[in-house]
């Protein structure tokens, strides 16, 4: 299991037992490392800077206790944005309909980066609509992805906080 999994699973129980979901965690940087760890809230509202805090200080206390990162680092805890990572098949299948920009690991029909909508995910694959058709990718073939920002996204996300 790499790394930022092992944090995942480390920290997402906590996580939930306070009402929060884990979106994403990174290490970055060499000398400066930072872990970020992106939250949603399992209620689907808006994360505020007070539910960053408190996430904070409940996984500042685990990772303390448990020490899984031996360098000095600095933890960052995050709102995914309305433009935000798509990491599992139901970020796939909750978007579905919107615009999306996915990277694979390897070519796929000749190309790495694809942006289009979003199908929603049939047979353990994650189906996208671009320029020159449909394309169906696994997960485990993805490097990254994430929604674009778009007026139709704005608007969806200014109803549901209605």
């Amino acid at each position: 299991m790499e790394f930022e999994a092992r944090i995942e699973a480390l920290v997402a129980p906590t996580l939930e037992a306070i009402g929060y979901g884990v979106v994403r965690v990174r290490l970055q940087g060499t000398k400066r490392r930072t872990l970020q760890i992106m939250i949603e809230r399992a209620d689907g509202n808006e994360i505020t800077v007070d539910d960053c805090s408190a996430a904070s200080v409940a996984v500042s206390a685990l990772l303390d206790v448990e020490d899984p990162i031996t360098d000095a680092y600095q933890l960052e805890m995050s709102s995914p944005g309305i433009d935000r990572p798509l990491v599992r098949m139901g970020d796939f299948e909750r978007y579905a309909g919107f615009d999306a920009r996915i990277e694979t690991k390897q070519p796929l029909e000749g190309r790495k980066r694809f942006r289009g909508r979003l199908l929603g995910v049939t047979d353990g694959a994650v189906r996208l609509r671009h320029d020159n058709g449909t394309v169906a990718i696994g997960l485990e073939e993805i490097a990254t992805a994430q929604l674009l920002l778009t007026d139709e996204l704005i608007a969806a996300t200014q109803r549901n906080r209605t």
